[in-house]
Order: structure tokens, then C-alpha cells, then sequence
């Protein structure tokens, strides 16, 4: 799978959350996404994921933190309904996202949500040796844009506009 691009963090407040990645941590800019959607299917039901999403870096990984906006059936929540929050998942911008599934389960994982939101295909697939942890694969050109630039910014970012706010529901 190569070098892991992201690390995914579900949190219940998301503006909080980025401010104490900036303060704690040191960790900025931040680019923020309010209103994503991800139409798709958790388990082989038909699902839509609402939600808002920080991305920041270290290094040349990136930090994702997510803000779940409903309570749809999702890989963010139990079976109860309930909001599992903390470490999330880690996950790798692939070229072929069906090809990148098909190793995987070849290899033992199993599909557990797969969705998409314009420009942006995304799999979740578990490992029974690793419960409580998801693999995620990203197929979107513009993401691997987004990391080059989120990277090279980081490196020169002087503590000013930490947070850049996009609104997709405007887009």
C-alpha cells in the first residue's frame, strides 16, 4: 500500500478540534470544508453522509479531522448509532480505486463503505485482525493536489490564516 497519506480522526466539534491541533500540536494551516456530502453505500445499504471536514499536515501526511453533520447509517457510528469518535482510520490516495479494493479483499478485508461526493471516490474496508480500525482509499486527482499544496504551505506557514473555509454547498 506504500506510505500512508492520511490519518482520520472523527470529532464531535470540528472548530474546536482544529484549534487544539493548532495550539497542542502546532499543526496548520487548515483547510476546511463545511457541507460535504457523500452519497454511497455502508454495508450494502444505500446511505448519505453529511459532514465537515479540517485537513491539515504533518510532514507529509495529512490530518483529517471530521465533524459527522447526521446520524445516517455510516462507518462514523456503532451499530447503536453512536458517534465513534478518536482515531478513525488511515488511508492512501490510489490511480484505481476498484483496483485498490480488489487487492485488498484479496488480501482478507472487507468492504464496508464505499461513496462518493463530486470529483472524489472513497472505500472503507476492515481488517478482522484490526477491529475498531478502518483502510480507507481515496481516488480523486484534486485530493492529491490538495496534499501537495496542504504539504508545501506547511512548511512555510508562519502561524497566520490558519484556516482557510470552503463551502461545498456553494460550490
Amino acid at each position: 500500500m506504500g506510505r500512508i497519506d492520511q490519518i482520520g480522526i472523527i470529532v464531535e466539534d470540528l472548530d474546536a478540534g482544529v484549534q487544539s491541533w493548532m495550539t497542542r500540536l502546532g499543526i496548520g494551516p487548515w483547510t476546511l470544508f463545511r457541507n460535504v456530502t457523500m452519497r454511497g453505500q455502508y454495508r450494502g445499504a444505500d446511505t448519505l453522509v453529511t459532514c465537515d471536514v479540517a485537513m491539515g499536515y504533518q510532514g507529509e501526511t495529512q490530518v483529517e479531522l471530521m465533524q459527522i453533520t447526521n446520524d445516517a447509517p455510516s462507518p462514523y457510528r456503532d451499530a447503536s448509532g453512536a458517534l465513534l469518535t478518536g482515531m478513525h482510520h488511515i488511508a492512501w490516495v490510489v490511480d484505481d480505486l476498484d483496483a485498490a479494493v480488489a487487492g485488498a479483499q484479496a488480501d482478507g478485508m472487507t468492504l464496508a463503505f464505499m461513496a462518493s461526493s463530486p470529483g472524489t471516490r472513497v472505500a472503507y474496508l476492515e481488517s478482522e485482525g484490526q477491529p475498531g480500525m478502518m483502510y480507507e482509499f481515496i481516488e480523486s486527482p484534486a485530493t492529491r493536489e490538495l496534499m501537495d499544496s496542504g504539504i508545501a504551505a506547511t512548511r512555510t506557514w508562519d502561524g497566520t490564516n490558519p484556516v482557510t473555509v470552503i463551502d461545498m454547498k456553494a460550490s
